[in-house]
Formats: structure tokens, sequence, C-alpha cells
């Protein structure tokens, strides 16, 4: 329990330091900016509590809204994909799966964590441009950002998971 906690925070602390200091700062053509610490949340088992994975999330996107001075968008973007993981990770599981089954690539299989890790980004992702642009006046720009954000951080929470699971 201390070992999973233990490790639980070493991910937080890495995620985010790597948002503060490598993935704040990429823009990619001026929309795509990469938000993996998404990844946090997709860490979590299958029969994970509810309130546990929430508060891990909730405080995992308060920390990157400090370093990032933005007022609560991560925490609640955050909060939203936690509170969406553990019956998504559920869905996803195979039908005779353990209940503390990790979803993971080798649990999983590429395609079942891909649709995995595809929602929780993507919840995450609309959620977070949605509250930044706090309005729907330049929905295209809204639009164009939010698909390019949600592919960049799909594309590093799948080889974060590549690295990890090897």
């Amino acid at each position: 329990m201390i070992l999973t906690l233990l490790q639980r925070a070493l991910w937080l602390a890495a995620l985010v330091v790597a948002q503060m200091m490598v993935f704040n700062h990429i823009h990619f053509m001026g929309y795509a900016t990469p938000l993996p610490f998404v990844y946090l949340v997709m860490l979590f088992p299958m029969g994970a509590n509810r309130s546990a994975v929430m508060l891990w999330g909730f405080t995992c996107g308060l920390l990157t809204d400090i370093v990032s001075l933005t007022p609560g968008i991560g925490a609640a973007a955050m909060t939203l994909a936690a509170c969406i993981q553990p019956p998504l990770a559920t869905l996803m599981a195979p039908k005779d799966a353990v209940e503390d089954l990790q979803p993971s690539m080798r649990t999983l299989g590429f395609w079942p964590y891909f649709r995995y890790a595809l929602i929780i980004t993507g919840v995450f992702t609309i959620a977070y441009f949605a509250l930044t642009a706090f309005n729907f006046f330049h929905l295209r720009d809204l639009a164009i950002a939010t698909a390019a954000s949600w592919a960049l951080t799909l594309a590093i929470c799948l080889l974060m998971e590549a690295l990890r699971s090897r």
C-alpha cells in the first residue's frame, strides 16, 4: 500500500514537473499544447475507489494549475477525467478480469487500451479547452486547438504507456 502511494506520488511529481518544464512551452503550430498529466488518472486499477482517484486527479490538476497559472482549469478537467476512469476501466477490461487489474497495453491489449486512453484524454482535453475558452465565439479555433491537443496528448500518453509496460 505504501509502495503504491509512493509510486503514485512519484508519477504525480514527474508529470507536474514535466508539464511545467517542457510541455507548457510546446505550442505546435500555435494550437496544440500537450497535456499528458492526465496519464496519472489512467494508471489507477480497475477496482480503485472513485473518491481516491478523484482526489489524486484534483491534486495533480491543482498542482499543474499552480505552476501553469491556469486558475482551476486543470483541477476541474482532471476531476472530470478521474470521475469517469473507474467505470471506463471496468467497461474496457475483459469479462473475467480480476478486480484490481491495472489498465495497460499488456493487460488489455493495444486496441482496448487505445480506446480507453482515447476516451479519457478526449474528455479531459475537451473539458480543459472548453473551460479555457469560456465562450464559443471562436469555435473554429477552439475545435482546432482541442483536436490538435487531444491528438498530441494521446500520442504522448501512449508513448509513456509503451515505455512503462516494458
